[in-house]
């Protein structure tokens, strides 16, 4: 065999075996855990009601860091291209990370460029106006937005998002004109909403129950009725066959070692499993997941099915 030959096999071990050195050693030092929305929201809550049990069980600092923008999109943008060792994990948000990549021209990644490592919470998206909003149900503002078509503001968290996909589905389905309203996350939305500068939101479950008081909640996205939001009707039941909600998890770039990205979806995991972790989330208004990488994955891939058939037969979104 010429030496060419030899020199490229010894390489290659010598690669490997520092792979498997590092993995052995992950993590050594402070992991960075990147949210692709403002703080304050959703996904915020989310991942400083994980950082103490990640800590725990990886036994170095994890530091939360903010990259809003784009509905998600700059970070995950961003992300794609980051060093694939571990020592950054980012946020990921469904349909978000389906949606971008086949509505928009301009987007720099690709679904498959993040590897989720664990889908840990649900979230149902709800309906809601002001306290002192004239409109009391669903039926009444369907009417009111018929009547004043184009007139009605509505607050969503970011184009191509679950929030954007829910108004889409509810004009398409009510045979009503809104007038959708971008901000940069959950937190400056809801905002919006209390300060009146939007009419209507269709908001997070957990902001709607942190906000019931301040808020009128006119329909849910679960398939039942919300124990913490007991009042609340479904979708469903206002006669509106659809469930809005977005699923949140986590991810590496998609050339991670194996091996680090196993030990970070153990972390994760077992910080799903905790029971006052889950207890948690419960009370924050979310609904435990705790999807595997595998399972993610596979979540993922029926997903974008479902997000590529609507794109196609319904036209509720931009095409490239």
């Amino acid at each position: 065999m010429k030496g060419w030959k030899w020199l490229a096999i010894v390489l290659v071990l010598i690669a490997m075996v520092g792979t498997s050195e590092c993995a052995e050693k992950f993590p050594a030092g402070p992991i960075t855990y990147i949210i692709p929305f403002n703080p304050g929201g959703q996904s915020d809550v989310e991942a400083r009601l994980q950082q103490p049990y990640l800590e725990k069980i990886l036994g170095v600092p994890i530091v939360v860091t903010y990259v809003p923008g784009a509905g998600g999109g700059l970070a995950w943008t961003k992300f794609a291209q980051a060093k694939p060792d571990g020592y950054s994990v980012c946020g990921i948000n469904t349909p978000h990370i389906i949606l971008q990549p086949l509505a928009q021209a301009d987007v720099a990644f690709k679904t498959e460029d993040l590897k989720p490592l664990c889908m840990f919470e649900s979230t149902p998206i709800g309906l809601a106006v002001k306290k002192d909003s004239k409109i009391n149900s669903t039926k009444e503002f369907i009417e009111f937005a018929k009547a004043n078509p184009g007139k009605v503001t509505v607050g969503m968290s970011g184009k191509l998002s679950g929030h954007h996909l829910a108004a889409l589905q509810f004009m398409k389905l009510t045979g009503t004109k809104l007038t959708l309203v971008t901000f940069t996350g959950a937190a400056p939305q809801m905002t919006a909403l209390l300060g009146g500068h939007v009419e209507a939101a269709f908001g997070n479950s957990s902001d709607l129950v942190t906000f019931k008081d301040q808020i009128k909640v006119l329909a849910i996205g679960s398939e039942s009725r919300m124990n913490l939001l007991s009042n609340v009707p479904t979708f469903e039941e206002e006669g509106l066959k659809f469930a809005p909600r977005i699923d949140r998890g986590v991810a590496v770039p998609k050339s991670t070692p194996p091996e680090i990205a196993a030990k970070l979806e153990k972390a994760f995991l077992d910080t799903v499993k905790a029971q006052d972790y889950s207890s948690k989330i419960q009370a924050a208004g979310f609904v435990p997941l705790g999807l595997s990488s595998e399972q993610s994955i596979k979540y993922i891939a029926e997903q974008t099915e479902l997000c590529t058939k609507l794109l196609a037969d319904d036209n509720l979104l931009l095409k490239k």
